[in-house]
Protein backbone atom coordinates (compact mmCIF):
# COMPACT_ATOMS: atom_id res chain seq x y z
CA UNK A 1 0.00 0.00 0.00
CA UNK A 2 1.75 3.51 -0.85
CA UNK A 3 1.72 6.50 1.06
CA UNK A 4 1.33 9.95 -0.16
CA UNK A 5 3.10 12.91 1.08
CA UNK A 6 0.28 15.13 0.76
CA UNK A 7 -1.47 13.19 2.95
CA UNK A 8 1.52 13.16 5.86
CA UNK A 9 1.12 15.88 8.78
CA UNK A 10 2.74 19.33 7.78
CA UNK A 11 6.11 18.72 9.68
CA UNK A 12 6.44 15.69 7.37
CA UNK A 13 5.53 17.49 4.01
CA UNK A 14 8.18 20.44 4.95
CA UNK A 15 10.94 18.09 5.77
CA UNK A 16 10.34 16.41 2.24
CA UNK A 17 10.02 19.82 0.61
CA UNK A 18 13.33 20.70 2.17
CA UNK A 19 15.00 17.56 1.76
CA UNK A 20 14.55 17.78 -1.91
CA UNK A 21 15.25 21.40 -2.32
CA UNK A 22 18.65 20.59 -0.46
CA UNK A 23 18.99 17.41 -3.23
CA UNK A 24 18.36 19.76 -5.98
CA UNK A 25 20.76 22.77 -4.77
CA UNK A 26 23.74 19.99 -4.40
CA UNK A 27 23.21 18.43 -8.02
CA UNK A 28 23.16 22.24 -8.97
CA UNK A 29 26.02 23.46 -7.22
CA UNK A 30 27.84 20.43 -8.48
CA UNK A 31 26.88 20.05 -12.39
CA UNK A 32 27.41 23.98 -12.95
CA UNK A 33 29.46 23.37 -15.35
CA UNK A 34 27.61 21.23 -17.46
CA UNK A 35 24.09 22.99 -16.39
CA UNK A 36 25.40 26.45 -17.26
CA UNK A 37 26.28 26.25 -20.66
CA UNK A 38 22.76 24.16 -20.93
CA UNK A 39 21.32 27.25 -19.40
CA UNK A 40 22.44 29.78 -21.59
CA UNK A 41 21.92 27.57 -24.81
CA UNK A 42 18.25 27.23 -23.88
CA UNK A 43 17.72 30.60 -23.89
CA UNK A 44 19.35 31.17 -27.06
CA UNK A 45 18.01 28.78 -29.02
CA UNK A 46 14.64 29.78 -27.89
CA UNK A 47 15.61 33.07 -29.38
CA UNK A 48 16.66 32.09 -32.40
CA UNK A 49 13.57 30.05 -32.88
CA UNK A 50 11.40 32.12 -34.50
CA UNK A 51 14.05 33.15 -37.21
CA UNK A 52 14.74 29.49 -38.11
CA UNK A 53 10.94 28.62 -38.32
CA UNK A 54 10.94 32.01 -40.83
CA UNK A 55 13.66 30.52 -42.84
CA UNK A 56 11.75 26.84 -42.89
CA UNK A 57 8.55 28.75 -44.06
CA UNK A 58 10.68 29.91 -47.10
CA UNK A 59 11.92 26.46 -48.18
CA UNK A 60 15.25 26.62 -46.33
CA UNK A 61 16.37 23.20 -45.08
CA UNK A 62 16.41 22.82 -41.40
CA UNK A 63 19.99 22.60 -40.99
CA UNK A 64 21.00 25.35 -43.48
CA UNK A 65 18.11 27.59 -41.76
CA UNK A 66 20.02 26.78 -37.96
CA UNK A 67 23.35 27.43 -39.42
CA UNK A 68 22.11 31.00 -41.53
CA UNK A 69 20.09 32.26 -37.33
CA UNK A 70 23.17 31.38 -35.40
CA UNK A 71 25.77 32.69 -37.82
CA UNK A 72 23.23 36.06 -37.93
CA UNK A 73 24.12 35.79 -33.97
CA UNK A 74 27.84 35.75 -34.54
CA UNK A 75 27.81 38.68 -36.41
CA UNK A 76 25.85 40.41 -34.06
CA UNK A 77 28.16 39.52 -31.50
CA UNK A 78 31.31 39.60 -33.69
CA UNK A 79 30.40 43.59 -34.36
CA UNK A 80 30.03 44.48 -30.60
CA UNK A 81 33.16 42.62 -29.39
CA UNK A 82 34.80 44.59 -32.57
CA UNK A 83 33.23 48.15 -31.50
CA UNK A 84 34.51 47.41 -27.66
CA UNK A 85 37.92 46.07 -28.78
CA UNK A 86 38.76 49.26 -30.29
CA UNK A 87 37.36 51.34 -27.21
CA UNK A 88 39.50 48.71 -25.20
CA UNK A 89 43.15 49.14 -27.02
CA UNK A 90 43.10 53.15 -27.05
CA UNK A 91 42.07 52.78 -22.95
CA UNK A 92 45.33 50.22 -23.10
CA UNK A 93 47.15 52.97 -24.71
CA UNK A 94 47.01 55.15 -21.53
CA UNK A 95 47.72 52.69 -18.97
CA UNK A 96 51.13 53.84 -18.15
CA UNK A 97 49.90 57.39 -17.35
CA UNK A 98 46.60 56.44 -15.76
CA UNK A 99 49.16 54.09 -13.40
CA UNK A 100 50.90 57.17 -12.52
CA UNK A 101 48.22 59.18 -11.70
CA UNK A 102 46.79 56.42 -9.32
CA UNK A 103 49.77 56.06 -7.65
CA UNK A 104 49.94 59.87 -6.73
CA UNK A 105 46.02 59.18 -5.66
CA UNK A 106 47.51 56.46 -3.45
CA UNK A 107 50.07 58.50 -2.08
CA UNK A 108 47.91 61.49 -1.03
CA UNK A 109 45.40 59.09 0.48
CA UNK A 110 47.65 57.49 2.79
CA UNK A 111 48.94 60.70 3.34
CA UNK A 112 45.05 61.94 4.71
CA UNK A 113 44.51 58.30 6.17
CA UNK A 114 47.93 59.22 8.99
CA UNK A 115 46.98 62.73 9.43
CA UNK A 116 42.88 61.94 9.87
CA UNK A 117 43.09 58.66 11.87
CA UNK A 118 46.72 58.41 12.79
CA UNK A 119 47.52 55.06 10.79
CA UNK A 120 51.21 55.00 9.72
CA UNK A 121 51.77 54.60 6.54
CA UNK A 122 54.10 51.49 7.13
CA UNK A 123 51.48 50.42 8.68
CA UNK A 124 48.54 50.93 6.15
CA UNK A 125 51.32 49.35 3.85
CA UNK A 126 51.37 46.16 5.73
CA UNK A 127 47.40 46.13 5.84
CA UNK A 128 47.33 46.38 1.67
CA UNK A 129 49.85 43.61 1.75
CA UNK A 130 47.59 41.16 4.12
CA UNK A 131 44.75 42.02 1.65
CA UNK A 132 47.01 41.43 -1.29
CA UNK A 133 47.93 37.71 0.35
CA UNK A 134 43.60 37.48 1.03
CA UNK A 135 42.95 38.31 -1.72
CA UNK A 136 44.83 35.08 -3.98
CA UNK A 137 42.34 32.50 -3.78
CA UNK A 138 39.80 34.95 -5.17
CA UNK A 139 42.19 36.05 -8.30
CA UNK A 140 42.58 31.87 -8.43
CA UNK A 141 38.51 31.20 -8.52
CA UNK A 142 38.41 35.21 -10.86
CA UNK A 143 41.04 32.92 -13.39
CA UNK A 144 38.86 29.64 -12.95
CA UNK A 145 35.75 31.61 -14.09
CA UNK A 146 37.47 33.09 -16.73
CA UNK A 147 38.16 29.48 -18.51
CA UNK A 148 34.85 28.24 -17.73
CA UNK A 149 33.59 31.32 -19.88
CA UNK A 150 35.79 30.29 -22.70
CA UNK A 151 34.68 26.88 -22.36
CA UNK A 152 31.23 28.01 -22.31
CA UNK A 153 31.78 30.06 -25.53
CA UNK A 154 33.13 27.30 -27.43
CA UNK A 155 30.31 24.94 -26.62
CA UNK A 156 27.21 27.22 -26.94
CA UNK A 157 26.97 26.92 -30.37
CA UNK A 158 27.02 23.43 -30.48
CA UNK A 159 24.80 23.08 -27.86
CA UNK A 160 22.40 25.68 -29.61
CA UNK A 161 22.73 24.20 -33.06
CA UNK A 162 21.92 20.24 -31.50
CA UNK A 163 18.83 21.68 -29.49
CA UNK A 164 17.21 23.27 -32.58
CA UNK A 165 17.93 20.16 -34.95
CA UNK A 166 16.34 18.03 -32.49
CA UNK A 167 13.51 20.59 -30.86
CA UNK A 168 10.54 17.66 -32.25
CA UNK A 169 12.60 15.38 -30.02
CA UNK A 170 12.97 17.58 -27.26
CA UNK A 171 9.08 18.44 -27.30
CA UNK A 172 7.87 15.11 -28.12
CA UNK A 173 9.61 13.76 -24.65
CA UNK A 174 8.01 16.49 -22.83
CA UNK A 175 4.35 15.77 -23.97
CA UNK A 176 4.82 11.91 -23.16
CA UNK A 177 6.61 12.64 -20.27
CA UNK A 178 3.18 13.63 -18.91
CA UNK A 179 -0.48 11.68 -18.83
CA UNK A 180 -2.08 12.90 -21.79
CA UNK A 181 -4.78 14.45 -19.37
CA UNK A 182 -1.91 17.00 -18.73
CA UNK A 183 -1.66 17.63 -22.55
CA UNK A 184 -3.19 21.00 -22.35
CA UNK A 185 -1.27 22.44 -19.27
CA UNK A 186 1.96 21.32 -20.94
CA UNK A 187 1.29 22.88 -24.17
CA UNK A 188 -0.13 26.25 -22.51
CA UNK A 189 3.28 26.16 -20.44
CA UNK A 190 5.47 25.81 -23.59
CA UNK A 191 3.86 28.36 -25.72
CA UNK A 192 3.94 31.17 -22.47
CA UNK A 193 7.33 30.17 -21.96
CA UNK A 194 8.72 30.50 -25.37
CA UNK A 195 6.71 33.79 -25.38
CA UNK A 196 8.09 35.18 -21.80
CA UNK A 197 11.73 34.16 -22.38
CA UNK A 198 12.07 35.84 -26.28
CA UNK A 199 10.44 39.03 -24.67
CA UNK A 200 12.18 39.23 -21.75
CA UNK A 201 15.68 38.90 -24.11
CA UNK A 202 14.33 41.19 -26.84
CA UNK A 203 13.50 43.65 -23.70
CA UNK A 204 17.00 43.62 -22.03
CA UNK A 205 18.85 44.02 -25.64
CA UNK A 206 16.36 47.25 -25.83
CA UNK A 207 17.26 48.51 -22.79
CA UNK A 208 20.61 47.90 -22.44
CA UNK A 209 21.19 49.56 -25.80
CA UNK A 210 19.54 52.82 -24.34
CA UNK A 211 21.14 52.46 -21.32
CA UNK A 212 24.45 52.23 -22.90
CA UNK A 213 23.78 55.05 -25.11
CA UNK A 214 22.59 57.08 -22.46
CA UNK A 215 25.60 56.77 -20.28
CA UNK A 216 28.02 57.02 -22.92
CA UNK A 217 26.40 60.65 -23.96
CA UNK A 218 26.40 61.68 -20.01
CA UNK A 219 30.00 60.70 -19.69
CA UNK A 220 31.28 61.89 -23.26
CA UNK A 221 29.44 65.38 -22.09
CA UNK A 222 30.89 65.05 -18.82
CA UNK A 223 34.91 64.92 -20.26
CA UNK A 224 35.05 61.31 -18.86
CA UNK A 225 37.71 59.37 -20.89
CA UNK A 226 36.50 56.92 -22.64
CA UNK A 227 33.61 57.24 -21.62
CA UNK A 228 31.95 55.33 -24.60
CA UNK A 229 33.22 52.08 -23.37
CA UNK A 230 33.04 52.78 -19.47
CA UNK A 231 29.29 53.94 -20.61
CA UNK A 232 29.06 49.95 -22.73
CA UNK A 233 30.49 48.09 -19.67
CA UNK A 234 27.82 49.84 -17.64
CA UNK A 235 24.70 49.35 -19.99
CA UNK A 236 26.19 45.26 -19.43
CA UNK A 237 26.33 45.40 -15.79
CA UNK A 238 22.83 46.73 -15.61
CA UNK A 239 21.58 43.54 -16.64
CA UNK A 240 22.29 42.47 -13.67
CA UNK A 241 18.78 43.38 -11.80
CA UNK A 242 19.16 46.17 -9.21
CA UNK A 243 22.25 45.55 -8.23
CA UNK A 244 24.58 46.01 -11.88
CA UNK A 245 23.63 49.60 -11.94
CA UNK A 246 24.86 49.98 -8.67
CA UNK A 247 28.30 48.64 -9.52
CA UNK A 248 28.33 50.39 -12.51
CA UNK A 249 28.80 53.93 -11.24
CA UNK A 250 32.26 53.18 -9.47
CA UNK A 251 33.77 52.92 -12.86
CA UNK A 252 33.61 55.90 -13.96
CA UNK A 253 34.10 57.38 -10.70
CA UNK A 254 36.94 56.02 -10.83
CA UNK A 255 38.38 56.59 -14.30
CA UNK A 256 37.38 60.40 -13.11
CA UNK A 257 39.33 60.37 -9.50
CA UNK A 258 42.08 59.41 -11.81
CA UNK A 259 42.05 61.37 -14.94
CA UNK A 260 40.50 64.37 -13.39
CA UNK A 261 41.12 67.00 -10.70
CA UNK A 262 38.92 68.39 -8.29
CA UNK A 263 35.34 66.14 -7.46
CA UNK A 264 33.01 68.34 -9.32
CA UNK A 265 33.04 65.36 -12.72
CA UNK A 266 32.75 62.53 -9.90
CA UNK A 267 29.35 64.52 -8.60
CA UNK A 268 28.19 65.13 -12.23
CA UNK A 269 28.53 61.67 -12.58
CA UNK A 270 26.88 60.44 -9.64
CA UNK A 271 24.27 62.78 -10.71
CA UNK A 272 23.48 61.58 -14.46
CA UNK A 273 23.93 58.18 -13.21
CA UNK A 274 20.78 58.70 -10.55
CA UNK A 275 18.93 60.07 -13.36
CA UNK A 276 19.73 57.15 -15.55
CA UNK A 277 18.83 54.98 -13.00
CA UNK A 278 15.75 56.70 -12.38
CA UNK A 279 14.33 56.59 -15.92
CA UNK A 280 15.58 52.97 -16.67
CA UNK A 281 13.82 51.60 -13.46
CA UNK A 282 11.04 53.27 -13.46
CA UNK A 283 10.32 54.18 -17.33
CA UNK A 284 12.45 51.35 -19.77
CA UNK A 285 12.01 48.58 -17.21
CA UNK A 286 8.29 48.57 -16.20
CA UNK A 287 7.69 49.34 -20.31
CA UNK A 288 10.20 46.95 -21.58
CA UNK A 289 11.14 44.25 -19.61
CA UNK A 290 8.93 43.86 -16.61
CA UNK A 291 5.94 43.72 -18.80
CA UNK A 292 7.26 40.53 -20.17
CA UNK A 293 7.82 38.93 -17.23
CA UNK A 294 5.72 39.38 -13.81
CA UNK A 295 8.32 38.85 -11.05
CA UNK A 296 7.70 41.90 -8.24
CA UNK A 297 10.93 43.36 -7.12
CA UNK A 298 11.68 41.94 -3.54
CA UNK A 299 11.86 38.51 -5.43
CA UNK A 300 13.55 39.44 -8.17
CA UNK A 301 16.19 40.85 -5.26
CA UNK A 302 16.26 37.73 -3.89
CA UNK A 303 16.65 35.65 -6.60
CA UNK A 304 19.76 37.55 -7.73
CA UNK A 305 21.25 37.02 -4.69
CA UNK A 306 20.28 33.36 -5.03
CA UNK A 307 21.43 33.22 -8.38
CA UNK A 308 24.78 34.42 -7.62
CA UNK A 309 25.66 32.12 -4.53
CA UNK A 310 24.82 29.17 -6.71
CA UNK A 311 26.57 30.03 -10.33
CA UNK A 312 27.84 33.63 -9.71
CA UNK A 313 27.69 35.89 -12.22
CA UNK A 314 25.66 33.07 -14.71
CA UNK A 315 23.65 32.47 -12.10
CA UNK A 316 22.40 36.26 -11.78
CA UNK A 317 22.02 36.73 -15.24
CA UNK A 318 20.40 33.43 -15.50
CA UNK A 319 17.92 33.85 -12.18
CA UNK A 320 15.60 36.05 -13.89
CA UNK A 321 13.83 34.37 -16.43
CA UNK A 322 14.89 31.08 -14.27
CA UNK A 323 11.97 31.80 -12.02
CA UNK A 324 10.02 33.51 -14.48
CA UNK A 325 9.53 30.10 -16.41
CA UNK A 326 8.97 28.52 -12.56
CA UNK A 327 6.19 31.10 -12.01
CA UNK A 328 4.41 30.05 -15.62
CA UNK A 329 4.77 26.20 -14.43
CA UNK A 330 3.07 27.27 -11.00
CA UNK A 331 0.23 29.41 -12.43
CA UNK A 332 -0.46 26.12 -14.26
CA UNK A 333 -0.92 24.10 -11.15
CA UNK A 334 -3.67 24.22 -8.49
CA UNK A 335 -1.23 23.38 -5.57
CA UNK A 336 1.50 25.77 -6.74
CA UNK A 337 -0.60 28.30 -7.67
CA UNK A 338 -0.09 30.20 -3.87
CA UNK A 339 3.59 30.27 -4.51
CA UNK A 340 2.94 31.53 -8.42
CA UNK A 341 0.98 34.85 -7.02
CA UNK A 342 4.41 35.39 -4.62
CA UNK A 343 6.33 35.49 -7.22
CA UNK A 344 4.16 37.69 -8.59
CA UNK A 345 3.59 41.55 -8.93
CA UNK A 346 -0.31 41.40 -8.42
CA UNK A 347 -0.28 43.20 -4.89
CA UNK A 348 -4.00 42.38 -3.61
CA UNK A 349 -5.77 45.03 -1.87
CA UNK A 350 -6.93 43.12 1.18
CA UNK A 351 -5.21 40.27 2.73
CA UNK A 352 -6.97 37.15 3.51
CA UNK A 353 -7.02 37.66 7.05
CA UNK A 354 -9.24 40.93 6.91
CA UNK A 355 -11.40 39.32 5.30
CA UNK A 356 -11.54 36.19 7.60
CA UNK A 357 -11.90 38.94 10.66
CA UNK A 358 -14.35 40.30 8.26
CA UNK A 359 -16.74 37.42 8.34
CA UNK A 360 -16.39 36.52 11.71
CA UNK A 361 -17.72 39.89 12.95
CA UNK A 362 -20.71 39.28 10.32
CA UNK A 363 -21.41 36.12 11.63
CA UNK A 364 -20.80 36.97 15.41
CA UNK A 365 -23.89 40.21 14.16
CA UNK A 366 -26.52 37.93 12.55
CA UNK A 367 -27.81 36.46 15.49
CA UNK A 368 -28.00 38.95 17.31
CA UNK A 369 -30.48 40.55 14.41
CA UNK A 370 -32.48 37.32 14.32
CA UNK A 371 -33.17 37.27 18.05
CA UNK A 372 -34.63 40.38 18.05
Amino acid sequence: MSIKIKDQPFYIQSTAVLFGLILLVYVMIQLADILVPLAFAAFLAILLNPLVNRLQRHKVPKVLAIAIAMLVMIIAVAIVFYFLSTQIVQFGDSLPMLQKKFESITVDLKSWIHDTFGIEITKQEQMLKDAMKNSQAMVGRTVNGVFATLAIIFLLPVYIFLMLLYKTLILNFLYEVFSEENSKKVSDVLSETKTAIQSYIVGLLIEMIIVAAMNSAALVLLGVKYGILIGCIGAILNLIPYLGGIIAIALPVLMATVTKDGYSTQLGVIIAYIVIQFIDNNILVPRIVSSKVQINALMSIIVVLLGNALWGVSGMFLSIPFVAVIKIVFDRIDDLKPWGKLLGDNIPTHHMGERWRSRQRRKAVLPKKEDS
